[in-house]
């Protein structure tokens, strides 16, 4: 069993707890930003990520006050914010994401395990705009189905690949803002040139987000050449003794 699938189990079982207290969730559109808006400006935006914790790194700010981290990434010059929801593997919460929602006026992204349209209503009525679709976590139409569902709730998909074949299924159901995890899922091996491999074979008009191994400013500026939409980075800056600060220094020295 690889790291992912013991998540993936977890999941589950969380879920099925879930649905059972609250059969029902009111997912009443929010008004926040878009993902999709944020990520099609010019140069390369930055998802700065809360999270507390990771199964590779153990401990990264331990009781960090998600509030206080998101008008910092705010303050920094975030383009959108990334949250956390899985409390088992990474110390998050759907109330993370509700108190981000009521802290910033960015666009929040659900980072979860999504494998049931019913975290996509959990996401819309906690203040997400926008939800992670990952690739190797669903069969192909699982991801189909749940692209579409997501889209119909308003919420932005990125839709997470992490090989040739992974982003050949994404293209498949039309991918608009596809993220290339560095990280293999399986074994939590990273290898911080998957984003360059497989910028060739993405689709026509796909927005671009590289995800994980990304800690300074030299290789932001290579993902920015490159014509990288976006870079997601979260440990660096939850690491950082004022998260703001970090985040203003990366986006000096990116271009």
């Amino acid at each position: 069993m690889t790291v992912l699938d013991e998540i993936l189990a977890s999941t589950r079982a969380e879920l099925e707890r879930r649905k059972a207290a609250t059969a029902v969730v009111d997912s009443a559109p929010h008004a926040r930003p878009s993902l999709r808006e944020a990520l099609a400006r010019p140069g390369l935006s930055l998802i700065a990520e809360f999270k507390r914790c990771s199964p590779s790194a153990g401990a990264i700010r331990s009781g960090a006050a998600v509030a206080e981290i998101a008008r910092a990434y705010e303050r920094g010059g975030a383009a959108a914010i990334s949250i956390l929801t899985d409390e088992p593997y990474f110390g998050g919460s759907l109330a993370d994401l509700r108190d981000a929602a009521g802290a910033c006026d960015l666009p929040l992204l659900r980072k979860d395990f999504i494998i049931d349209s019913y975290q996509l209503h959990e996401a819309r009525a906690a203040g997400a705009s926008a939800v992670l679709l990952i690739v190797a976590a669903l069969a192909q139409n699982e991801l189909a189905k749940l692209h579409v569902a997501a889209r119909e709730l308003s919420l932005d998909v990125l839709v997470e690949v992490h090989d040739a074949t992974e982003l050949a299924r994404a293209s498949a159901i039309g991918a608009e803002l596809i993220g290339v995890n560095n990280r293999d899922l399986r074994d939590f091996s990273v290898d911080p040139q998957r984003t360059f491999a497989l910028l060739d074979a993405m689709p026509s008009g796909a927005l671009v987000v590289a995800e994980s191994g990304i800690s300074n400013a030299v290789q932001l500026a290579r993902l920015d050449a490159a014509g990288v939409a976006g870079a997601l980075v979260g440990e660096r800056l939850m690491r950082a003794p004022d998260p703001a600060a970090a985040l203003r220094e990366l986006r000096r020295h990116a271009v």
